[in-house]
């Protein structure tokens, strides 16, 4: 009995390694917890748990004169372990005492410690005890993880990481490093923070306090009122912010911006002096006061003087030049002629001041909460929403969604609005204002109450006669060769597709979804055929009836049937026969000669949008006869 107990692990030991050698198998590797674990990489290191009763950690690298142990000072503040798993150059365990989440590495001899710890198929993430800051590791996508914002609680897939966002009860996801991330849309509704207890908070913990979310009608998180979500207190601020109070029994430690600093117990923190320790005094502050007081006067008295100096400027019109003399005070200046072709506004503030700035509130009861019933549809930035105003308007509520969020940050978000809100024609759906607060990205366009051109040609609104299909095809290659050739930087819309045409209410077409522009939208060279080749079925589905890609046809894809009966000179076969056809189709196969030229292999081929639009405003010019 004892040789077989023996014999039988090696035996089943070599059994296991020759059929990991013979199988094609592909394994993803998972650190295990257990009593021993080895951080790998190049600084890798291996640690144990000392079997001495205390559970105490031991830990030495891969050099073959280096170990330390827990007496010493490297890791005496390392607390007592239940159980370790290892990851690239650090470990992670589950404290003995509380059994919570600790991670920790060679270049870190106190350690980090976790209020919340999760893993996906390549990384792991943790929420700081300190800040509740998230700290990811692994194969990850650095740049996407949300900085500044502390989180409750935290979740992890594959290739994508969420959390509950403490400032607001908001998800907030992102993803590991060459995998897009999922199109997640995580709804405006509050998220629970934590579980409901019936027990009483301890030390180092406070009870959430519904409050503070300035939600008047809710009191409290859990269903009972003598139950509640008992969260870790943080002790430090994320970088910029000072703690205005410490944590208490019923709430967490408040963070305030460095910017509302105003007396020295912040100073230090936020670092608003050279060197620790030295106070800006009541003398120094006077002396700088009255600094400041003479640049401004000196600059008044120099302003008042130049102002009231004569002077001569001249302005220039189409036949001659003008001289005007002018003082600045107790006179009317004559003012310049206006320019006939003034330059669009480029500062974002100049910007910004020609939109409105909505509050998040105001647009969550313009849509009734962002509900399902007050949905539009959806587009490449998130969720549409239709939203009345409190003052009647009608608009349309971009709300972006979590990856749209995550991908870009403030100063993006402040880069795109700038070109945004100076778009302005009657071929695209204008910006009519947008709200970034609570972490949302919010843009407020005009309403189209005639719905898309999609709905139109292939879905249950009413159909569209001839003379209005040519007159819409003009509009949008309008609105087209707007952005192509009059915006700076111009813009690609890379979407182009009868769901993004819209009528308004007048019956003319508006350009839309064409979003959020990032750096890279703005390289034009090669992409803005492709916003002619889109264009061109288009206008084979006004031709034709048909959708772009249909599978009870075949072929299913509208150019690959319509091309080849068109270039044999059978355009006529492809013609909507649920239209009635007008006495002259002149002017529709000149629409499918146009169509044929934007949908060229050769891109050098293809027409320009200037081009096409100059073609289609000489075919409405001919007319239809019925």
């Amino acid at each position: 009995m004892v040789i077989q107990r023996c014999l039988s692990g090696p035996v089943i030991t070599i059994t296991v390694l020759l059929l990991l050698l013979v199988l094609p198998v592909n394994v993803l590797g998972y650190g295990s917890l257990g009593p021993i674990a080895a951080a790998f990489g190049e600084n890798g290191f291996f640690c144990a748990i000392d079997a001495g009763g205390k559970q105490e950690i031991i830990c030495w690298d891969k050099g073959d004169n280096f170990s330390v142990s827990t007496s010493t000072a490297y890791f005496s503040s390392l607390p007592a372990m239940a159980s370790l798993s290892g990851g690239e150059e650090f470990i992670c365990g589950i404290t003995s005492n509380n059994s919570q989440a600790f991670c920790f590495n060679l270049s870190n001899p106190v350690g980090t410690r976790f209020v919340g710890l999760s893993a996906g198929a390549r990384h792991f993430c943790g929420v700081r005890e300190d800040n509740h800051e998230v700290e990811c590791w692994g194969n990850f996508d650095l740049a996407s993880i949300p900085k500044g914002s502390g989180f409750m609680a935290i979740a992890s897939s594959d290739y994508a990481t969420c959390g509950v966002r403490e400032v607001d009860l908001v998800l907030d996801c992102w993803g590991v490093h060459g995998k897009s991330l999922p199109d997640y849309s995580p709804p405006l509704q509050l998220c629970s923070p934590g579980v409901c207890w019936p027990s009483s908070c301890g030390h180092g913990k406070f009870a959430f306090n519904a409050s503070l979310l300035n939600e008047p009608e809710l009191t409290n998180l859990c269903v009972r009122k003598d139950l509640k979500i008992c969260l870790p207190c943080g002790t430090n601020c994320s970088e910029g912010y000072f703690p205005s109070s410490t944590c208490s029994e019923n709430a967490d430690r408040i963070c305030t911006a460095c910017s509302l600093c105003q007396n020295s117990s912040c100073w230090d923190v936020c670092g608003l002096h050279s060197s620790p320790g030295v106070k800006l005094q009541e003398q120094d502050i006077k002396k700088l006061v009255i600094i400041i007081g003479s640049s401004v006067s000196g600059s008044m008295l120099i302003l008042i003087v130049w102002c009231c100096i004569p002077r001569i400027f001249k302005t220039k019109d189409d036949q001659n030049i003008k001289y005007h003399r002018s003082f600045c005070i107790g006179k009317k200046v004559v003012e310049a002629e206006p320019d006939p072709n003034p330059e669009p506004p480029l500062s974002i503030s100049m910007c910004i001041g020609e939109t409105q700035v909505f509050r998040l509130s105001e647009l969550k009861d313009a849509t009734h909460g962002f509900k399902e019933f007050s949905e539009l549809g959806r587009g490449s930035f998130g969720f549409v929403y239709k939203a009345i105003l409190t003052d009647g308007r009608q608009v349309a509520v971009k709300r972006a969604n979590a990856a749209t969020i995550i991908h870009k940050n403030s100063r993006e978000f402040e880069a795109e609005l700038e070109i945004l809100c100076t778009v302005r024609h009657s071929n695209i759906v204008n910006l009519l204002g947008y709200c970034a607060e609570m972490g949302e990205r919010l843009l407020v366009y005009e309403y189209m109450p005639h719905g898309t051109l999609h709905d139109h040609l292939h879905g249950e609104l009413s159909p569209l006669d001839w003379n209005l299909r040519l007159k819409l095809s003009l509009q949008a290659a309008r609105g087209l060769e707007y952005l192509h050739n009059e915006v700076a930087p111009p813009i690609v819309h890379r979407d182009v597709k009868t769901s993004n045409i819209l009528l308004d209410s007048e019956w003319v077409a508006r350009i839309a979804d064409f979003g959020m522009v990032s750096a890279n939208d703005r390289d034009v060279n090669g992409d803005v055929e492709s916003d002619v080749y889109n264009f061109g079925i288009v206008l084979l589905e006004m031709l034709t009836g048909r959708k772009a890609y249909d599978r009870d046809y075949e072929p299913p894809g509208i150019v690959e049937w319509a091309l080849p009966l068109m270039r044999r000179g059978r355009a006529a076969a492809i013609i909507d026969r649920n239209v009635p056809l007008p006495r002259n189709v002149e002017p529709l196969l000149k629409l499918a000669d146009v169509a044929e030229l934007t949908l060229r292999e050769n891109t050098s081929e293809r027409p320009s949008m200037s081009n096409v639009a100059t073609l289609l405003d000489q075919i409405v010019k001919i007319g239809l006869i019925f």
